[in-house]
């Protein structure tokens, strides 16, 4: 009996210490994995300067030049780190001809970075608000609704016909691009079923029948609620020598649907913030403002609606822009974390307010939450609770540069909010 304990005991503890290696390694795999991710894909520096080879890890970095990087490496090797002399970067500057050597402690190799050099860069950090309108290119679906018939019956036609999200491209073989289109062909339909010519997702056509009710009012309707247009407040992010601008720092969506508009125009204005809702622990506060559309307080064009903002022409200075100085632009590998700020206008006047940066993602290409801030300013704190919808857009700057943009606020906290580096939006 004592020698099975002993042989069950022999093997626990082997499975013991199998079993806290295999931890070690996980851990340590984990850590790695965490120490990368630290570090970015890419590097930016302006043309004859020195890339900023400081990082929040243990880690250093060593410029090394083209003829080290290529030294020994197949053409498939030169290739894969994109670097061959003379190549094209995305934004159509030069590609840098070294790479940044990165050694954990000083010793172990990390990382090879690439180096781009771009050119100097300034712009205007605005942190206007901005009234937005912009047309839809289509008509979107975004639900529907039950119809009371001429009897006082309630019927719902279109109900598991159309999907929130379709753009709608004809009525009966004729195209409409417009609600007062759609809503005609529908009243003058007789009482005859109409086919409506869907665009369901981005490339899938489809074809639909649905039955119009004619209502209590005499009216043909076929229950279906649609958008053709939208309108919010923002905030302008910056205006290059050019005219140029971009804001938000996210894109143009449908509130109910949550997808991205396809705008067909649009155009900013100035605006007139009416109210401030606070914002407090899992409910984002919120500003309203009065947009005029007159011309008169027309700012520019909105061209482009993209995932990291809103682009266009400006027509019309803002007046609080008008004796404002511009910025270096500063990318992301450049910055700290600590003091920086937020310029907005939520008291009606541009003014600037302190934040903290925690945390950045360098590997948030995809997304607009490369920085992690909190906000210290008593000031915002005591008007809004902290980052509220609206602000979206405000720039970023610190040590006197542009860095990115707000973006998002933490629903748990109103102080913490999210940024987007300035580098996506001028990649757009």
């Amino acid at each position: 009996m004592s020698y099975m304990l002993q042989r069950l005991w022999i093997q626990f503890q082997r499975k013991r210490k199998a079993a806290g290696y295999t931890g070690i390694l996980i851990g340590i795999i984990f850590a790695y994995t965490l120490l990368l991710r630290s570090l970015p894909d890419k590097m930016y520096v302006e043309q004859g300067g020195e890339p900023d080879c400081t990082f929040d890890v243990p880690v250093t970095g060593t410029v090394v030049k083209s003829t080290e990087v290529f030294a020994g490496m197949s053409t498939s090797q030169k290739s894969a780190i994109h670097l061959t002399p003379g190549t094209q970067a995305e934004n159509g500057t030069q590609a840098g001809s070294y790479q940044v050597l990165c050694k954990l402690f000083g010793k172990i190799p990390l990382k090879r970075i690439p180096v781009q050099e771009v050119s100097k860069k300034e712009l205007l950090p605005a942190g206007t608000n901005i009234g937005i309108y912009v047309k839809n290119k289509k008509i979107m679906i975004i639900g529907t609704g039950e119809v009371t018939d001429e009897s006082g019956a309630r019927s719902e036609p279109a109900k598991n016909v159309v999907q929130s999200g379709d753009y709608i491209l004809a009525v009966n073989g004729e195209p409409v691009q417009s609600k007062t289109q759609l809503v005609e062909k529908i009243s003058f339909c007789e009482g005859k079923k109409i086919r409506l010519k869907l665009l369901r997702g981005k490339k899938e056509e489809i074809e639909v029948s649905i039955q119009p009710v004619r209502s209590q009012a005499g009216i043909y309707q076929a229950g279906i609620w649609v958008r053709d247009d939208i309108a919010g407040v923002g905030t302008l992010t910056y205006v290059t020598d050019t005219k140029q601008y971009g804001a938000l720092g996210h894109g143009v969506t449908d509130a109910d649907v949550g997808s991205l508009i396809d705008i067909e125009k649009g155009s900013i204005y100035e605006t007139t913030i009416l109210e401030i809702r606070k914002g407090k622990r899992g409910q984002p506060g919120e500003m309203s403002g009065m947009i005029n559309y007159d011309d008169n307080y027309k700012l520019g064009t909105v061209e482009e609606n993209t995932n990291v903002g809103i682009y266009g022409t400006l027509s019309k200075m803002p007046d609080e822009l008008k004796s404002a100085s511009a910025l270096p632009v500063t990318y992301k590998e450049g910055i700290k974390r600590g003091k920086a700020q937020i310029i907005s206008s939520v008291e009606g006047t541009r003014e600037a307010y302190d934040i903290e940066i925690e945390q950045t993602d360098y590997h948030s290409e995809g997304n607009n939450k490369g920085i992690q801030f909190q906000v210290t300013d008593k000031r915002l704190l005591e008007d809004t609770g902290g980052i509220i919808q609206g602000m979206s857009g405000s720039p970023i700057t610190q040590n006197g540069h542009v860095i990115g943009a707000v973006t998002h606020v933490f629903i748990s906290d109103s102080k913490m909010g999210y940024g987007i580096f300035i580098e996506n939006m001028l990649e757009h």
